[in-house]
Formats: C-alpha cells, structure tokens, sequence
C-alpha cells in the first residue's frame, strides 16, 4: 500500500550527485524510485509533483517531452 510520505523518500533517492559537484534528477528516474514504493504514477503526475512541491530545483532539460531533467539551484536548500 503506497503511502504519501514515500513520495518524498523516493524524490531525495532519485537525486544524483554528478562529478562537476551539480545534483540532477530527472522524471524517469523519479517514476522508477516511486514504483519501488509501490507508487505507480505517470511521467506528466510525477512532473506536476515536482512543479508543486519542490521549490529549489529548476527544469534544465534539452529536449521536448514528459522525461524532464530538474537541477538544484540553491544550494542551501533541500525540498
């Protein structure tokens, strides 16, 4: 049974520390972290999650489409 405050667990899992030091994460990897929680949410649900509840990570994705690519652009703040 999925319960809400694993939506969180599963976004701060999703997070990856590049080697340049930048923390990334994108929609895919989001939705994989979710369905191990047993969340099972499409890539334009977990997108209009991360629009709501996330305030320090900006969309830096390259191309069109649902799988977007989100960075952490204050580096003092967390979710």
């Amino acid at each position: 049974m999925p319960r809400c405050y694993e939506v969180e667990i599963a976004w701060r899992k999703a997070i990856i520390l590049e080697p340049s030091g930048r923390k990334t994460v994108t929609t895919g990897r989001f939705v994989q972290e979710l369905e191990k929680v047993n969340h099972h949410w499409s890539m334009r649900e977990a997108n209009r999650w991360i629009e709501w509840h996330v305030t320090t990570f900006r969309d830096i994705s390259t191309q069109e489409g649902e799988n977007r690519t989100f960075q952490l652009f204050n580096p003092n703040g967390g979710l």
